[in-house]
């Protein structure tokens, strides 16, 4: 646990720890929680949570746990970057959906993950763990190889310099495999995945441009398991993320940049 009871820390340093504190993964937080993952005291903790209640950047449920407070979610919808690439990728996601009926996702790369910006989902598609905000490993997910195709050779070296989780049997876990499967997603802008982040979930991805050339985010549908011919789906997927390219001001013959924008 990290301890960070430094007297010199500022007070928004440490509010901001506590607001970080929450995640994909980590939705709902008590008092003792929040203690663990800062490593600050309980008193510090609990007056610190009780300030942001009363701003109403964090909410106290019934049960004494904590939220992220909708006034929180409203200040982060202005950010710039994905609430305009959501703004306008948005009806295309949605006309792929009406296409396929499967999982559409819009990515973009956050540290050493994908987050999710926008999503829709068949209701009687296959169960994903993760929803608009949740991380997604850039390894073994239709979205992450795309965006790890592009972000340039440090971020995939870094990758694989550490041991690759395997999430099922079909995760690719051996850096040489990976570097050559990254290798060929980078040459088509395309990534077809099976099985490696659930059994029982393929994805086929591209990769969405910029008007500079730059990947800013990557788009996937996510099918049950051989319930559909990712090779068949490909060429729509393709052309959905072409067309949120033209729209965010991509034109044919401006070659694709290295790094992600």
């Amino acid at each position: 646990m990290s301890r960070t009871g430094d007297p010199g820390r500022s007070v928004s340093s440490r509010l901001m720890q506590i607001l970080f504190s929450f995640d994909a993964r980590n939705e709902s937080l008590g008092i003792a929680d929040l203690v663990r993952i800062t490593g600050m005291s309980r008193t510090t903790v609990r007056r610190l949570v009780l300030e942001l209640v009363e701003a109403g950047a964090v909410d106290r449920r019934e049960d004494g746990r904590f939220t992220v407070g909708l006034k929180l979610w409203q200040l982060a919808t202005l950010a710039p970057h994905t609430e305009s690439l959501r703004k306008v990728a948005h009806p295309f996601v949605e006309d792929l959906y009406s296409a396929l009926h499967q999982h559409v996702q819009l990515a973009v790369l956050e540290g050493e993950e994908a987050v999710l910006v926008d999503r829709t989902s068949a209701p009687r598609a296959v169960e994903l763990g993760t929803r608009v905000g949740g991380r997604l490993p850039l390894h073994c997910s239709g979205v992450g190889k795309v965006l790890l195709a592009h972000a340039g050779p440090e971020l995939l070296e870094t990758i694989v310099s550490s041991p690759l989780k395997a999430y099922s049997t079909s995760t690719i876990t051996d850096p040489t495999v990976l570097r050559r499967e990254i290798a060929a997603c980078r040459q088509t802008g395309t990534s077809i995945v099976r099985g490696e982040l659930a059994v029982d979930a393929d994805s086929v991805g591209t990769r969405i441009l910029d008007r500079r050339g730059r990947v800013i985010a990557s788009l996937a549908v996510v099918v049950r398991a051989g319930s559909v011919s990712l090779d068949a789906a490909l060429p729509s997927v393709v052309a959905t993320g072409l067309g949120i390219s033209r729209a965010l001001g991509w034109r044919p013959g401006v070659p694709v940049r290295d790094g992600i924008a």
